[in-house]
């Protein structure tokens, strides 16, 4: 948890026996939360019933209905809720934005992040009650096809988890692979493929969209358009830099009530859908869903 503090922001650690005891104190306007994702929604609410602004890690909370009330209780305070979503401002979605419009209507699109970790860490990253279901602790995955592609129709999902058995304590695990299938209602179907630990062997971050025109085919530190017989590449911006980009907007939303990049509306609406693949993966079965996502996503 850092806090801001008005007149100046002093980037300078502070160091306090429990987060609680920064509540009380009158010189703090804000409060960034940047912990282990159970506890978002505890810490949040209790900001936010200090009349402090909140400025919040993904996911908000692990499910759809606590997100909720986070933000009716931000919006009855008249306090700044943000969902720190970085991946938006990121060189690979940024490129993705910049080129979708050169590979014509997309109607295909691939999104896989395997991370190994070999022994596993026994951490609240591999931990069920601690991380959520793999979708909504990494919830960046379905926010990133979302932002790009609008309404999602259909979700699908399915899960697999290694038990972390030989160290015997209940919660974790050493490795996951999770996939999810999500429709939108632009004709768009996007796969995502989530895995990490000690049953994954090769490290792949790629995003793949196919479009009626061509195909952008994006990593980390390089991309590529395909048209015809071209294949060019696309330059992918940093993301050194990041986390200090989106403090310095929310300071400047704060001091000069200029707009953020992204609303909490968004991030609600793709808790909503990471949700209901968690639904489907747990049920075995589709989920539709009937959500109408905010306007700025309404593709």
């Amino acid at each position: 948890v850092m806090a801001a503090a008005q007149p100046a922001f002093n980037p300078a650690p502070i160091a306090v026996e429990h987060w609680r005891s920064l509540l009380e104190r009158d010189d703090i306007d804000a409060i960034a939360v940047c912990t282990i994702p159970s506890d978002h929604a505890e810490q949040t609410h209790a900001i936010l019933s200090h009349d402090k602004h909140v400025i919040v890690e993904y996911p908000l909370a692990l499910d759809p209905a606590t997100a909720r009330d986070l933000l009716a209780l931000a919006r009855s305070r008249d306090r700044l809720l943000h969902v720190e979503h970085i991946e938006l401002l990121g060189g690979l979605h940024r490129a993705t934005v910049d080129h979708l419009p050169s590979i014509g209507t997309p109607y295909y699109a691939r999104y896989v992040t395997l991370q190994p970790k070999h022994p596993a860490p026994r951490r609240w990253s591999y931990h069920h009650a601690e991380f959520g279901f793999p979708f909504v602790g990494a919830l960046s995955r379905v926010m990133r096809m979302i932002d790009l592609f609008g309404r999602v129709d259909r979700v699908s999902a399915s899960v697999q988890y290694w038990p972390d058995v030989d160290r015997g304590e209940a919660g974790y695990y050493t490795s996951c692979l999770c996939r999810g299938v999500l429709e939108f209602r632009q004709g768009v179907t996007a796969d995502l493929v989530y895995g990490k630990g000690d049953r994954v062997w090769q490290t792949q971050n790629q995003l793949e969209v196919l479009g009626e025109a061509g195909a952008l085919v994006l990593e980390p530190k390089q991309g590529w358009l395909v048209r015809d017989q071209e294949r060019r590449e696309v330059p992918i911006g940093s993301r050194r830099g990041l986390f200090a980009r989106d403090m310095e907007m929310v300071t400047d939303t704060l001091i000069n009530g200029t707009p953020l990049y992204v609303h909490p509306e968004q991030s609600l609406y793709a808790i909503a859908v990471a949700d209901a693949l968690r639904q489907s993966a747990q049920q075995g079965t589709p989920i539709k869903l009937d959500i109408e996502p905010p306007q700025a996503m309404a593709v």
